[in-house]
């Protein structure tokens, strides 16, 4: 892609400039020139470590580094030792430079993955763009939203980027001021567990090292880059269905949000409906907060009411008492499976309307 780039340039400038002029890569090849037939010739490459910040003479030529690259990644080259030739060198070096780097922007593989993940490609244009670019399109990729806790600055965004310095199998990108989406390459057999651990180790060397809280959504991982948005929008879900469910959790998995997913998923309407149907008998309101934080500690606990007593320090009767006025307001008796369930269900629907959370 570089070589075409460079030698269009090149062809547009032959004619204004009345000397030889090209570019070579690392490998000493020339890869594009005013004069067809050197296209694929090899030079000296000894000679190119000597300068990258200067114009050097070798032979009857006089050379530059392109500067917006990686160094000593391409170097041009005019005909000449002489100040004009020199002089040539200097403007054709900060004019490719230029144009590379405008060209990286436009095309890169970052801002294709970002383009990728945030639908705003043609499904189409995909792998088109996959082969252009050369990017490995079957290999397994898991998507991980860092959201800070506060509007991130730079520093967040080079943190991870040092963190995954392989630019060619990982991805970090900025999504705005508090979200970084990490396209992280997995293995095919990874577990859930190990792409957790990552997370943490991520979340642990911003809160610990920069002081910046964050919390992870981690998508299921997918085999195709064209499945990359859908394990996206997962990490996006994982985030706002923890943010209702488990406002304790630094990192949430769409793996295993269970029954979480599926009631965020449903209509409010649906929801009202089911909590009507659930509470004949007085609505959930109607529970103080002693009585619900003493069924949470059952839920807890596995509904074993000995286990339940021993930690709220409470006389098992005095439990059993509480369950009793459960039982009398709501109808259900939790100590019954069946009701246990339900009434579980309808405290989490209850909890998730009254989130109001952004669904994606």
């Amino acid at each position: 892609m570089a070589n075409r780039l460079f030698q269009s340039v090149i062809h547009q400038l032959k004619d204004a400039i009345d000397r030889t002029i090209g570019v070579i890569d690392e490998n000493g090849t020339v890869i594009a020139c005013s004069e067809l037939g050197k296209i694929g010739e090899n030079v000296n490459i000894d000679f190119l470590n000597a300068s990258v910040s200067d114009t050097f003479s070798f032979g009857n030529h006089t050379y530059k580094a392109i500067e917006s690259t990686q160094v000593g990644e391409y170097y041009v080259f005019v005909g000449g030792v002489d100040p004009i030739a020199e002089k040539h060198c200097l403007v054709l070096a900060i004019s490719f430079s230029n144009i590379k780097h405008y060209y990286d922007e436009k095309y890169d593989r970052g801002n294709f993955i970002k383009n990728v993940i945030l639908d705003n490609i043609l499904p189409g244009d995909i792998y088109l763009k996959s082969r252009e670019l050369h990017f490995n399109t079957d290999v397994s990729r898991t998507v991980l939203l860092i959201r800070s806790i506060e509007p991130t600055d730079i520093v967040a965004f080079d943190v991870i980027q040092n963190l995954f310095p392989d630019k060619t199998k990982d991805f970090v990108i900025s999504i705005n001021e508090t979200d970084i989406a990490l396209v992280k390459e997995t293995a095919k057999d990874i577990e859930l567990k190990d792409v957790e651990k990552l997370a943490l180790s991520i979340a642990d060397t911003l809160s610990g090292e920069f002081y910046t809280a964050v919390t992870i959504g981690i998508g299921t991982p997918v085999e195709s880059i064209k499945e990359l948005a859908k394990s996206f929008k997962e990490a996006q879900a994982s985030l706002e269905v923890g943010k209702v469910f488990d406002t304790d959790k630094t990192i949430v998995s769409y793996g295993n949000l269970g029954i979480a997913r599926l009631i965020y998923q449903l209509p409010t309407t649906l929801c009202e409906s089911f909590l009507r149907e659930v509470f004949k008998r007085g609505s959930i309101q109607s529970l103080d907060q002693e009585t619900l934080f003493t069924i949470q500690k059952f839920f807890e606990n596995n509904l074993n009411v000995s286990e339940t007593s021993r930690r709220l320090f409470v006389h098992r009767n005095t439990l059993v008492y509480r369950l009793e006025k459960i039982k009398r307001i709501t109808g259900l008796d939790l100590r019954e499976f069946d009701h246990a369930i339900i009434f579980k269900i309808a405290l989490m629907v209850n909890k998730y309307l009254q989130s109001n959370p952004v669904k994606y």
